[in-house]
């Protein structure tokens, strides 16, 4: 899958000169975390983030009232907090893609370009939606992990045998094992009983981890 199909499009913005106060308050009204920054010629400068403006905040044991740290915030512009060095994507890179991105560059978003226009953004919670999916998570089902021999056919032999039962498999996923020989795998299943599940399975795979209807 490419990150067009799950990105935000068109997503609220933010300019250099708006002040943090305007920012914050654009991200309560939209409920969003962050604020891509475009100048006058709709160019991404930065992106900046509830976290940067809680950062800069006077802390709530100041000596300042509250008019007056909102009155800081007011003249404080979105260009002295925002980062400036932005790591961005284009619209056909893979959803691993952009999630390994953000992993090991421990981002929480993505701005998407096209042309050298700004087109979407991606964030973490975009990912966690496509994990609730992967994992068939918001269907009522068996949920099964087991450890299997890392061979060809291995996976084959067990959609097989669950095929030949009318069992419907909602979601398959495979993981790192226990070590280069095998792979942890997790499976959903539905029109199946757990004691079922386990007779089907249990012959095709090393150990059974967890088994349980959620």
């Amino acid at each position: 899958m490419i990150i067009e199909r799950r990105m935000t499009r068109n997503p609220v913005t933010a300019t250099p000169d708006m002040s943090v106060a305007e920012a914050s308050a654009i991200m309560k009204r939209e409920k969003v975390h962050r604020l891509p920054v475009l100048d006058k010629d709709k160019k991404l400068v930065g992106i900046i983030s509830e976290k940067d403006i809680l950062y800069a905040s006077p802390s709530p044991v100041s000596s300042l009232s509250i008019h007056e740290m909102a009155y800081l915030l007011s003249q404080l512009t979105v260009k002295k907090l925002m980062t400036r060095d932005v790591v961005t994507i284009s619209k056909d890179i893979t959803v691993e893609e952009a999630a390994r991105l953000m992993v090991d560059q421990d981002l929480s978003s993505l701005p998407v370009l096209e042309d050298g226009k700004l087109i979407g953004i991606v964030s973490k919670s975009d990912l966690f939606k496509i994990l609730l999916e992967l994992f068939g998570a918001r269907h009522y089902g068996i949920r099964m992990s087991f450890l299997v021999q890392d061979k060809p056919g291995a996976i084959a032999e067990i959609s097989g045998a669950l095929a030949q039962h009318g069992v419907d498999i909602i979601a398959f996923g495979t993981f790192a094992g226990t070590d280069s020989t095998n792979a942890i795998c997790t499976i959903k299943m539905q029109n199946i009983s757990v004691g079922d599940a386990v007779e089907i399975i249990k012959p095709f795979v090393l150990q059974i981890l967890d088994v349980r209807e959620v």
